[in-house]
């Protein structure tokens, strides 16, 4: 017998059987089959949504460090810092720019490196997020770079305000602590004059940005940057359209019990150790100026006024015109054989932006004249780095072959010649000194310290160091002067005049030996006005600058109340514990015989309670880089009540200044910082605890609440 083989079942169906079943079924069959198909396809595709919705999450990591990590969430398109282990969200940024609907991969391109992540929406921009190195013990760093891949493509990351108060960055016309509240469309990053131009940043503002979360943004100098503030919304970082490139910052995560200030302390070593202007007032000179004679016979009778009213120490504050006027009439100016002379305004033109510096005049033959006209107070004098056109000092300079290089001028054609770049200056079209050239800032600085020596002037104050003259005419500025380049450098050359210089603005100038000129303000109670003056004081401060000088008492710009004694009053109690008191409008003209009372009382408190202050916390500054002047959040850096708090500050952590800021109130709600802590009222002497709010506290028009800890 032939055994047959056995066949191997093969699993499938065979065709002819299913086909010939599938024939003879009836139609009602086929379509209940049809159906049940159709039914079955449905639940696998409502289940294969369902899983991806329950299943993933609508965030994804993509870097983590040891403290926080990087997310990306896709709903809305934005970067995520969340802390660890807890996931405390720390910071939201808007991505702008990249499609929001298209997440990252789960692997990216820098899939090799823990360090890094990268990603590329491709024809728009690649996004490179990084683990750098601390800036400082305890604080953890991530670097963001985005570079576009088209011309046309405009980088924009907004940082939310959601949960978050911001510090830093510009100052503004009407300045606000934080800047939540604060509104300004997208424009350069770059310092400018307020009193000209209302709308824009003012003279000082770093790159860096502190959120109350424990988090800081740091933008590297190189980068163009435009920055918008979007009112309790959030603040926008882009670059300029049309240039394709690069926008990079860095964030740092401070720890969780974090101590509000860590930058890196880049500080004058020697501006405290001889600090003469905190000591003594600062009298702004408002006198005749049409003359030489008529400025000496102002300045020798306000002089003889504050004596009569024991105000006999202090400053006398010259304005750049009446240092031109004087500056002119030390000697006629002339050109002496085998020099080039051009640097020199004649007597008949003394409002010229510059005038004669003496540098011609041999040293035994210069006169300290300004002594006697001021004498027992100390001069101040004020220049400006600006040349009026139709000075002889200017007209000369253009005919003086290499002296055109002295100032700004337009990147000239090939095979041209350089033509000054021009701009406006107090009313008058002026050139301005040309930074760049080693030549112009050494006759400008050995201009500056003849003209202190002839007129006898302890102080130098230099108006229009802010600014950028190119871009305010969107002309191409060379690399050294892109953005604040320009008050960068000329800060740089003034620090080397000595502690008696005062500029009026400040860029990474912070480490400089130099006093700062706060902005003017409005006469009035309003942000512009008295209301702005404490938060201007925080921001100058966390960014830096310590050693400031603020607008006069009472307000430089006329504003709603001019005039206005109790204005006057609250206005004199804030400054009495800043670093430096400045008056425009003396007491006796403005006000009864019991406010130039107080004025006196004021001025002693500041030179023997509020100085020595500022000398002690000057070293912690240097040593540690803390602010002098700090907010309410200091003490209370997890208590959200401090962090909108703008009408209190401490000097250092042991001095508590809370004034009305109120047009008639003679009281108002307190915060006490520092839970643990105890306050003494100077006033009273009763004694609080710190972490708490004192509801309707007392202050009467003579008095402002101090509380020492």
């Amino acid at each position: 017998d032939r055994t047959m083989p056995l066949s191997r079942h093969t699993g499938q169906i065979p065709e002819s059987t299913w086909t010939l079943g599938f024939r003879e079924m009836t139609e009602p069959w086929k379509g209940a089959v049809g159906c049940l198909g159709v039914a079955v396809f449905f639940a696998m595709t409502i289940g294969i949504i369902s899983w991806q919705a329950l299943e993933q999450s609508p965030e994804e990591w993509v870097l983590r460090g040891r403290d926080a990590g990087m997310l990306w969430e896709r709903g809305r398109g934005a970067l995520l810092l969340r802390a660890l282990p807890a996931g405390r969200a720390v910071l939201a940024i808007a991505v702008g720019s990249v499609p929001a609907t298209e997440p990252p991969p789960p692997r990216d391109r820098c899939w090799h490196d823990g360090g890094q992540f990268c990603y590329s929406w491709e024809e728009d921009a690649e996004l490179r997020l990084s683990l750098e190195p601390p800036a400082a013990p305890g604080t953890e760093c991530y670097g963001v770079r985005w570079t576009p891949l088209r011309p046309d493509v405009t980088l924009k990351d907004c940082f939310s305000m959601a949960n978050v108060s911001w510090y830093g960055g510009p100052s503004i016309r009407a300045q606000r602590w934080p800047l939540n509240s604060a509104e300004s469309p997208a424009q350069p990053l770059v310092s400018g004059d307020l009193s000209t131009n209302p709308s824009g940043f003012g003279p000082v503002l770093e790159r860096y940005f502190l959120g109350s979360t424990g988090v800081t943004v740091t933008v590297a100098p190189e980068v163009s940057l435009l920055l918008s503030l979007e009112s309790h919304r959030q603040f926008c970082l882009e670059t300029p359209a049309g240039r394709a490139e690069a926008l990079h910052y860095q964030l740092s995560l401070l720890p969780p019990r974090w101590e509000p200030f860590q930058r890196p302390a880049r500080c004058p070593k020697h501006l405290t150790r001889n600090f003469p202007p905190c000591r003594s007032p600062i009298w702004r000179y408002h006198g005749p100026e049409g003359s030489a004679a008529k400025i000496k016979r102002g300045l020798r009778s306000l002089a003889r006024r504050l004596k009569r009213h024991r105000l006999q120490e202090g400053v006398v504050a010259l304005g750049e015109r009446g240092t031109a006027v004087l500056a002119a009439a030390v000697r006629p100016c002339r050109h002496p054989p085998g020099t080039r002379g051009v640097w020199c305004s004649s007597p008949q033109t003394p409002h010229s932006c510059l005038s004669c510096p003496q540098d011609l005049l041999p040293s035994g033959r210069r006169k300290r004249q300004a002594p006697a006209l001021v004498e027992p107070l100390e001069l101040s004098i004020t220049l400006s780095p600006y040349a009026s056109v139709t000075s002889p000092l200017f007209l000369r300079s253009l005919r003086g072959g290499e002296a055109a290089g002295y100032w700004l001028s337009r990147q000239p054609r090939p095979g041209g010649s350089s033509i000054p770049l021009l701009t406006t200056w107090k009313g008058q079209l002026c050139a301005r000194l040309n930074v760049t050239s080693e030549a112009a800032l050494s006759w400008y600085l050995a201009r500056a310290r003849r003209l202190q020596q002839a007129l006898g002037a302890t102080y130098v104050a230099f108006e229009g160091v802010e600014g950028n003259s190119f871009l305010e005419q969107d002309v191409p500025a060379p690399a050294e002067l892109e953005g604040d380049g320009y008050t960068e450098v000329l800060a740089a050359a003034l620090a080397t005049l000595g502690n008696g210089t005062i500029i009026s603005a400040g860029t990474r100038s912070s480490h400089l030996p130099l006093f700062v000129q706060m902005s003017p303000l409005h006469s009035d109670w309003s942000h512009a006005g008295l209301k702005g003056l404490i938060p201007s004081v925080l921001h100058y401060s966390l960014l830096g600058y310590n050693f400031f000088i603020p607008d006069v008492v009472g307000g430089s710009m006329a504003g709603a109340t001019p005039g206005d004694p109790e204005l006057f009053v609250r206005w004199l109690q804030i400054v009495t514990f800043l670093p430096v008191m400045a008056f425009g409008t003396p007491p006796w003209l403005c006000c009864d015989a019991w406010v130039l009372n107080l004025t006196r009382q004021c001025i002693q408190r500041h030179q023997d309670f509020v100085v020595p202050l500022l000398l002690k916390y000057s070293e912690e500054w240097q040593n540690l880089g803390y602010p002098i002047f700090r907010p309410a959040w200091w003490l209370s850096p997890m208590d959200p009540v401090a962090f909108t708090i703008e009408d209190e500050f401490l000097i250092g952590d042991e001095v508590l200044v809370a004034p009305i800021t109120e047009k008639g109130q003679t009281w108002r709600d307190i915060y006490l910082p520092g839970e643990g802590h105890l306050w003494l009222d100077t006033n009273t002497a009763r004694v609080f605890d710190g972490g708490t709010t004192l509801r309707n506290y007392s202050a009467s028009l003579a008095e402002v609440p101090v509380f020492v800890k």
